[in-house]
């Protein structure tokens, strides 16, 4: 019973934290996918969210998701492998789920310096999208880690998709661009 009441208080809290946002990260405005396909992925991810809570509290802050069209992209820190491994079956066990993109890190795998070069990485990124007028950086979440950068998002067309690649490849110091960036037209249920 604590349980379920902790679950609807959850959903509470979390369904009336955003204003302008639908979900965490993605821009009603900009985002190409139908209300539905919205409604279907926020739901995944606090679907997924609440179970991660309840299966241990300290996840609820250090394991972030974000859902697009059934695909989930997994970032944030653990202290051991094994819970990496849980976390992973969980994401693919989440009712509707397509794929699962894990970028969790390991604490103690990275330092000081790495973590700020990550940050700046990050951040150079995010600004070269904001800067783009070809590109609408909100539809994107980023997420570097050892100095790998990975792209999650939707894409409005096959250029918008070329550039964000692009404007990552750029970044000094970047060693590896891992994108995974959905075209609208690929998205599930454009294709009905």
């Amino acid at each position: 019973m604590k349980k379920i009441v902790s679950l609807i208080l959850f959903f509470l809290f979390t369904a009336c934290t955003s204003i302008g946002q639908f979900g965490a990260g993605v821009d009603i405005t900009f985002d190409p996918r139908t209300l539905g396909m919205q409604i279907d992925d926020a739901i995944m991810q606090k679907n997924l969210s609440a179970r991660l809570a309840l299966k241990d509290k300290k996840y609820f802050l250090s394991v972030q998701s974000e859902v697009r069209d059934g695909n989930i992209f997994l970032s944030g820190k653990v202290n051991e492998p094994e819970e990496k491994i849980k976390i992973t079956k969980m994401a693919w066990e989440t009712k509707g789920v397509r794929s699962v993109k894990n970028a969790i890190t390991i604490k103690g795998q990275t330092n000081f310096k790495t973590t700020a070069k990550d940050i700046l990485i990050t951040s150079q990124l995010r600004a070269a999208l904001i800067v783009n007028k070809k590109t609408k950086a909100r539809n994107y979440t980023l997420e570097t880690i050892n100095k790998n950068i990975y792209i999650f998002g939707i894409a409005m067309n096959l250029e918008e998709k070329k550039e964000v690649i692009n404007e990552a490849n750029k970044i000094f110091d970047v060693e590896k661009v891992i994108p995974s960036i959905y075209l609208a037209t690929e998205l599930s249920r454009t294709k009905l």
